[in-house]
């Protein structure tokens, strides 16, 4: 019952911080911290059981939901989806700390659907009964809806539109994709059912497999993001407050990797196979394309943007890569880019509520003025850079050594790609112009006797 309660503190914690908004801006985010924190707890519990490795999977729960059309509430959980489940709920209570000075309006109904968003997360992470998969993956995008186009910034409205319709297009198409393989396995055994061990296996003409198979890759590619479907991303990290934007990237991008791992690939083996080329070269578009205009943007936030879809794009490498090399760096690259770019986003949401802009034309000599920011600043960015001895090196490495086994091409074309993500001038202004750019912000040098203009 432990997978049940996972889900249910988190979805019940934000009916209560929404029922607790009235009595003051502080209760919703102790009734958050509090959801998260017995959440975080009751999932650490179960470290002992998975390193104890006796069987693949750590719990169970299979209840009845809707027998008549052979659908269950199946939950499952492994390793894969308990070190996710841990990510997301770390990340969820981070967003409940950083959001304190920044959401200051319907702090209820923020925490609210921010509870929501972590629950429908750590239900994809969990569902193992393919309809109860597709209700989470459609739940978790309606509260990050209202995150984005509620407490978000200027254009708020229409990124949050294009966010959801891009994921609910996307969603809808995976629908159709599940229906028709439970129709074809009813066909073939005469039993209806949704249960992923069952449809593990149908048999089916390779063009239908094929059909099936991008029905889910367009999904997982639009969340992810994959080239060209990553449109979206972008203006939804910019617009999104900073605790949407660590939500966004940190967790809601690994439910497109999660669900590759475990159904792409998996549910259409021979499929998966065919179409790998495509894929690797999609991902070897999207690692380039995104280093490219990251090295473009002088906005912090879609720099850091661009950049996942860069790091993205060596996870779907990995992903059809498919030898244990690639697969290992595929989760350790899910890992540190959701801690990584997570703090990212942290740190350039506290520099623009200090300095209010995330142009970096108007940044040079921060290191002088905010030299702790600044140090943590570089410390993640090198991170990201994936400076070795670091996780997000360790996963792209392992990752290249595993498509090196399946294509010397596309892997050395990856491979020239993380150069290019870093800026020529290192985010600091030559020293005559400092003073122009520092007054532009607020700010003053490290030198002067007040640091921070007078409001």
């Amino acid at each position: 019952m432990i997978l049940l309660w996972l889900l249910l503190i988190p979805g019940v914690g934000g009916a209560l911080a929404w029922a607790v908004g009235g009595r003051g801006p502080e209760w919703p985010r102790r009734v958050a911290v509090g959801a998260l924190a017995i959440d975080l707890l009751l999932a650490a519990a179960l470290i002992g059981p998975a390193a104890a490795g006796r069987s693949q999977w750590i719990a169970r729960l299979d209840l009845p939901w809707i027998p008549q059309l052979g659908i269950s509430f199946e939950l499952d959980l492994d390793g894969l989806s308990l070190v996710l489940i841990l990510l997301t709920i770390a990340l969820g209570i981070v967003s409940v700390v950083i959001s304190r000075t920044e959401i200051t309006d319907r702090v209820g109904f923020f925490h609210a659907n921010l509870l929501w968003t972590v629950t429908g997360v750590i239900g994809v992470f969990l569902a193992l009964d393919l309809f109860l998969f597709f209700f989470f993956w459609e739940l978790m995008l309606v509260p990050m809806y209202f995150v984005i186009a509620l407490w978000g910034h200027e254009n708020r409205f229409y990124a949050s539109i294009k966010f959801f319709i891009f994921t609910q297009g996307s969603g809808l198409l995976m629908l159709v994709a599940i229906l028709g393989l439970v129709f074809i396995h009813w066909h073939q055994s005469g039993q209806l059912t949704f249960d992923y061990f069952a449809l593990l296996g149908t048999k089916m003409s390779q063009t239908t497999a094929l059909l099936l198979m991008l029905g889910f890759f367009i999904a997982f590619a639009v969340k992810l993001p994959v080239f060209p479907f990553h449109t979206w991303l972008p203006d939804a990290h910019t617009e999104a407050p900073t605790a949407g934007s660590v939500l966004l990237a940190g967790v809601l991008l690994k439910t497109g990797a999660y669900g590759l791992l475990r159904f792409v690939v998996p549910l259409f083996p021979g499929a998966a196979h065919m179409f790998a080329p495509v894929a690797m070269a999609l991902a070897v578009v999207g690692i380039l394309y995104g280093a490219l205009l990251a090295f473009a943007q002088n906005d912090m936030k879609r720099l850091v943007a661009y950049s996942s879809i860069s790091h993205m794009g060596f996870v779907l490498l990995g992903v059809f890569a498919w030898n244990t090399l690639a697969l290992d760096g595929v989760v350790m690259q899910m890992l540190a880019h959701g801690v990584s770019t997570g703090a990212l986003f942290i740190l350039v949401g506290a520099l623009q509520e200090r300095i209010h802009t995330r142009n970096m034309r108007l940044m040079g000599g921060l290191w002088g003025v905010l030299p702790r920011l600044s140090g943590f600043a570089m410390i993640f960015a090198i991170a990201s850079l994936g400076l070795p001895g670091l996780g997000n090196f360790i996963g792209e490495f392992l990752i290249l050594l595993g498509s090196y086994q399946a294509s010397v091409v596309f892997t050395v074309i990856a491979g020239r790609s993380r150069g290019v993500t870093s800026r020529g001038d290192g985010g600091v202004a030559p020293r005559d112009h400092r003073a122009r750019r520092l007054s532009a912000t607020g700010l003053r040098p490290s030198g002067a006797k007040h640091r921070m203009a007078t409001p």
